[in-house]
Order: C-alpha cells, then structure tokens, then sequence
C-alpha cells in the first residue's frame, strides 16, 4: 500500500503559520490529532490546543491523521491544499508510476516478442485470408499478446493521467516544485518507459493509412451488380452499399490494424439474411471484393504521399470534464479515440502534462488530420523551436490565505479562473452556493458555475463565503429549532389545510414549513445540515431562477421544496365579487401579496401546453430552470385564461414571508366575517355580532411588520372593507337586540 502520510518534509508554503486545531492526551511529546474521535487517541483526558501549523507540529500527527493533514473548511484555503494534497491526491500520486508493479510486470523481451507475433499474424492474414491459429495452441499464444497489449496500452494511459495530475496540483501550488522535482523525474522516466513499450504495438504505417482512409470520398456504389440482388431492389441494395461503405471508414479511420481487422465487415452487407438463402454467398463475396477496393484506395492515398515525420504539431487534450474531488477517476487520455492514442504514443517529442500540452512531429497526412475540426485534439501547426520547454506559459493563480473564506473579508483577494479550478478539483464540497460581493453587482447569491461564467467574462469579484461556512452560531439553533417544530404537511391545495380561523392556516407555504420540507427526507444528520445551510443561502436571492446550472446535484430537490410551495393558492379573497358564492371574493388588495413570486414552466396561455410548477412530476427535471416563467400573485389575478396543470395546480408560489403569510390569515379571516354577515347566502348559520366585531377590531389594526403608523400598499381599501363590515355588523346586532 502507497504512503499517503502527510510528512514534515513536505513545503506548507503560504499557509505555513495557519492556526489549527489540534487533540492530545497530557504530556509534552505526545502524539497530535486532528480529530477529537481519532483511533489512536486513547484517553480520557483529551487536550485542545491551537497550535501554528509547522514541520514540527506535522512531524507530530499520528499516522492515521497524517493521511488527510490538519482538519480545516473545505472551501478555504488550507482545506483545498489539504484535499490537493491527501487522499488520491499529490502525495500518493508521486508514489505511483514510479517504477514497474510487482504484481503486474512484464520484460522488455515479452513486450516486443508480443508485438512482433501480432504484427507477423496481421501481415499474414493481409496476404492469406484463412484462419489457421486454432493448430497448436497458437491462438491462445495470439490472445496473450493481445492482453498484454492492451495491459502495457493501459498502463501508459494511466501513468499519464497520474503525471498529469501531479503536474496539476503543482501548478496551483508552485511552492511544492523543488520538492517534487525528483520523484517526476521518476514519474518522466518510467512514462518514457511505458510510452516505448506501447509504440512496438503500434504500426506507423497503419496510421497513415488510417488518415487517408479519412480523407477518402464516397466511391460509386454498383447498385446494379448482380451479385447484390438478394439485397432487393435497387433503393435497397444502394441504401445496403452507402451502410457498409461508412462502417468500412470508420472503423479504417479508427485504429492502425491492417485490412484483415476490417474484413469481418463484409457480413455486415447480409445482415438478417439467412446464410442459406439464395444469393447470400454470392453478395458476401461482392462486398469482399469492395472493401479490398476501399483498402488498396487508402494505401494508394497513403504511399502518395511523404510517410516521414516532418511536420511540427502543438496538440491540446480535451479538457476536464469529471471532477477528482468528486471520485471522478477518468485519465487525461480517455476520451482519444484508438487512432489517435496511436498518433500520441508514437509521435509525440515532448509533453507539459499539467497545461495537457502536447509537441507531435507527425507525416504529412497525419497532420492534416490532427488539424480537421472533427480531431479529438485542439491542434495548430508548430515549429521545432516552440517545444513545451521553450514556450512561455503564464503561472496559473496559486491558491493562497485570503483568496477564500479563511481571512477578514477587508483582506479578501479577488478570485480568477485558476483559484475556481483549483476549488473544484480540490475540495469535495465546492457544488454550493457562494456569497459573494463586487462593486458592480455589490452582494449576491450564486452558484459556482455562475461565478466561474462572470470570471471567465472579466468579472471582479472576491468570495466571501459559501453556504458551508455561514456562521454555526446561527445555522446550529435552528436546525434545533427546525427538529422541535411540528411538521406541517403540505397538502394539494397549500394554504388551506386548515380553517380560516385556525391559527395554523396557510402554514403549509411559509418560511417554516419549507425548512421543514428540506429535511423531511434528508439521510443523516450532515445531509439535513447541509440542506439547511443552502436554503438559508438561497433564500436571500431576488430571483430563484439564477440558481440553476444544470447541475441537479449542486441543489437537491428538497432545497427547491423549502424555496418554493406547489400548488394553486387560494386567492378569493381578493377576487371582485361575482354571482357564484364559490368564486366571489371581497376585493381585498394584494397588499404585500402583490409582489409574491410565482414560478411557471410554458405560464403563457398562448403557447401550446399547460403550465407546469417547476416541482411537477410532469417536468423533466424538478427543480428551477433559467428557462421557467417568473410571474407575481398581481400578473396572476390579471387574467383569468391560464392554462394549468390540473395534477400540479400550474405554478409554485416562493414561500410565504412572515408578514406575507401574516397578512395572507388577515385576508381570509376577513373574507369569512364578510360570508357570515351576508344576508344574501341562501345557507346562513346564526353568528355571534360581538364576537364578529371583535375579530374585525384586531383585523382593523393590521400593519406589514416595519411599517407601524405608515399608509401600506392598499390599506386605504384594507379599511374601508373593514369600517363596510363594521356597520354591518352594528346593524346586525341591533338587529338580534330587537
């Protein structure tokens, strides 16, 4: 098993100093811990100290604490060095591909023994179609050296995706450099190593058959041979030729294996065809003869032009798109197709693995190749002098205190493209939501692919704290509180749940229900946390829609329940009166319902489809996208032509305020003193006046929390409606009086 210890040798660079936390039992040698629950701290007894980070402190841990170094917040500086270095990280890396596996090793003489028996079974079969490998147990000695070829291509591919990923960290933290030069070197020599191993497999002239095999047109099919007839009929036979004809080419284009790789392809012609069939052996025998047309094309193509390497190429390799920190182990090279692994192992001069910079010297026709749109590589043509060595690359940004959430936010350095790549490589909880300032947007909410998006257009901007470091202080009370709290069941039509006169009605679209639902099926004690934590973050942010990244994991679904509520709210209080004594409302403003947020996907009833909440089981992905419509409960109650969803109710409403949720009660209460006091209902039930009068009293005093003493948006009409009813009431009592 790989060292993975974090040792005192090992640079701490700009984060040397940082103080740490760590655990001891009583004594002045004793060993440190990193954690309080660790293994190896067996006392009773445990000491806290805060202790500057050094060698000495370092050259301190126990073993099983050194494995991962001193505990710190993911998203600061110290824990992305931390994560960079431990784990699978750069001190395991730099032990890895060092020298060959005892337990996976092959000679030098087994190597090239292998390449030369596949190589003299190709040119066999190239000249003499039949199979013969069964006599004397030579086709097991062919798949061997198939085995061992692809286990010494494997290899090589691996290697370089673990060079790649030490030259990587290195780059974020150039302090390391000096240190680390010597085990690369190790790491350079045993690639090259590999990488000569792997070039005896590989056929140089078969790849530049390969490229003109690409570069080749569609040849002029006989559709009127004969010899196609059990095909069909003309259209037939012609589709049946254009098909095997690009099967040929791809699979030419693709590899550097001779003709007799590709000449199963002939089968493909009589594909569900029974071999017994008239015709059948006879139009297998025509699509040999073409495909060995289509072969002596392509080396034509090939021995026509120079197969010397003289042409100078500077490749890119595609980007990353799995994240380390995630578990993501894909190497450098896995997304090369066969062909071009071949041109890679075989032409390559020289290579800078973290910028994944490649120097090729490859034959004319290979080149042109490599520079089509359709190369997996990024590649311009070069001269000998701009090798990786000799060109001058820009230092990527090094990760340092003051970048992240780990200094005073007066000290806070802006972050760049380099410090988010390292973030996201780095540390497993950089998928979340960041607080972040700048003097053009001031302070806002975003997620990391946003950020990375304005920084990449020139934003500046510093962050001053993701959701996992909003302060413990606050966070801790109130997943306590969100624990004690009854849960409210949310029910298909939210805010009516319960009567208009229950003191828990329309809970179910408040702010308290929605922590409630963020957790509700939360898996552990960190999950519930961390839902919490990204709710309290998104909560801030004026419109729900930016948070969407297409990335469904960095907002769980129970975080997009706690934001929003589904369903249809019930807003006939403040509809106009009308005949129908289910739909008649009071007219009752909207007050500071007005400006509540309503989100829709397809909201527009001119388009074809009904309108869905972003939380439908309808929608592809639940969950808020850029795309959905954001709507108020004003633009709602404007029309009377939506076309919802009847599953869904259409639309999800952003969870109730306190004072929204507040006024939205006062608003229905009124609304049922005004049914109780209808004379018109043809079901009346016999209503207390004094009782009426008292509510309306309370009622009457309504204001929106911090606006005491002030005009609010519809109060004129607020009291109004309740003077109406007032003297309603009055009469009424009068009336039960007499």
């Amino acid at each position: 098993m790989r060292d993975r210890m974090l040792t005192a040798d090992v640079p701490l660079g700009p984060f040397e100093g940082t103080k740490i936390t760590v655990y001891s039992a009583k004594g002045k040698n004793t060993r440190l811990h990193v954690r309080k629950e660790c293994g190896q701290l067996r006392t009773a007894n445990v000491t806290t100290t805060e202790v500057p980070l050094n060698a000495d402190v370092v050259g301190r841990f126990c073993s099983g604490c050194a494995d991962w170094g001193p505990r710190a917040r993911p998203t600061s500086g110290l824990g992305i060095f931390m994560g960079a270095l431990g784990g699978l990280g750069l001190l395991y890396q730099l032990q890895a591909y060092v020298e060959p596996d005892e337990d996976v090793y092959w000679t030098q003489g087994e190597v090239r023994a292998a390449a030369e028996l596949l190589r003299s079974k190709r040119d066999a079969a190239d000249e003499d179609d039949e199979d013969d490998e069964d006599d004397d147990g030579r086709w097991e000695t062919r798949r061997e050296a198939d085995e061992l070829q692809e286990q010494v291509l494997s290899l090589w591919r691996h290697a370089c995706g673990s060079l790649h990923r030490a030259q990587a960290v290195i780059a974020h933290f150039p302090w390391l450099t000096e240190w680390a030069r010597p085990k690369l070197l190790a790491k350079e020599g045993y690639l090259e190593t590999l990488r000569a191993q792997a070039a005896l497999f590989v056929e140089p002239a078969g790849l530049v058959v390969a490229a003109a095999a690409a570069t080749l047109e569609t040849p002029p099919l006989p559709a009127d041979d004969p010899a196609f007839a059990v095909l069909g009929n003309r259209s037939q036979i012609s589709t049946g030729l254009s098909t095997l004809w690009r099967r040929w080419q791809y699979s030419a284009e693709r590899g550097w294996e001779g003709p007799a790789s590709r000449a199963i392809r002939r089968y493909d012609l009589v594909e569900g065809i029974r071999s017994n069939k008239k015709g059948h052996t006879e139009a297998l025998e025509g699509a040999a003869r073409l495909i060995q047309s289509w072969e002596d094309e392509a080396r034509a193509a090939a021995a026509a032009t120079d197969s010397t390497p003289t042409v100078w190429v500077t490749a890119r390799l595609p980007e990353d798109t799995e994240e380390p920190s995630r578990g993501d182990t894909r190497d450098v090279l896995d997304d090369l197709d066969r062909w071009t692994l071949g041109v890679v192992v075989t032409w390559t001069v020289s290579a800078d693995w973290s910028r994944r910079t490649l120097t090729l010297k490859v034959p004319t026709l290979v080149a042109d190749r490599l520079l089509a749109s359709s190369s997996a590589l990024a590649c311009e043509r070069g001269a000998e002098a701009a090798s990786a060595e000799a060109v001058p690359h820009a230092q990527p940004g090094s990760v340092r205190p003051g970048v992240f959430d780990d200094t005073a936010v007066f000290d806070r350095q802006p972050v760049t493209p380099d410090h988010l790549r390292a973030l996201r490589n780095f540390s497993y909880a950089a998928h979340q939501l960041y607080i972040v300032f700048s003097t053009s947007g001031g302070a806002e909410v975003l997620p990391l692919d946003a950020i990375e998006k304005r920084v990449a257009q020139g934003w500046l901007g510093v962050i001053v704290a993701g959701a996992s470091d909003l302060p413990e202080s606050v966070i801790s009370p109130w997943i306590k509180e969100v624990g004690l709290t009854p849960e409210v069941h949310e029910g298909p039509h939210p805010g009516r749940d319960s009567t208009r006169q229950d003191d828990r009605f329309g809970a179910d679209v408040g702010l308290a229900a929605g922590a409630q639902v963020a957790v509700r099926w939360a898996q552990g004690e960190r999950a519930k946390e961390q839902n919490l934590r990204l709710l309290a973050a998104a909560r801030g942010v004026p419109d729900l829609r930016s948070l969407d990244t297409g990335r469904s994991s960095m907002m769980p679904l129970a975080v997009w329940e706690g934001l929003l509520a589904s369903g249809p709210l019930d807003l006939t209080p403040f509809r106009p009166p009308s005949a129908d004594r289910w739909l008649s409302g009071s007219s009752l403003p909207l007050g500071v319902l007005g400006q509540a947020q309503i989100y829709a996907a397809n909201a527009d009833p001119t388009f074809e489809g009904k309108g869905h909440s972003p939380l439908c089981r309808h929608t592809r992905d639940r969950g808020l996208a850029a795309s959905d419509d954001l709507l108020t409960l004003a633009d709602l109650l404007a029309r009377d032509d939506w076309d919802w969803c009847s599953k869904c109710g259409g639309y999800a409403v952003r969870r109730l305020t306190d004072t929204q949720l507040s006024y939205y009660r006062a608003a229905h209460r009124l609304h049922a003193i005004a049914g109780q006091l209808d004379d018109e209902r043809t079901h009346r039930v016999p209503v207390d006046p004094d009782a009426l009068l008292k509510q309306l009293e309370e009622l009457a005093d309504w204001e929106p929390g911090g606006h005491e003493g002030c005009d609010w948006d519809g109060s004129w009409r607020w009291r109004e409606v309740v003077r109406d009813l007032r003297r309603r009431a009055e009469r009424k009592r009068r009336h039960t009086a007499s």
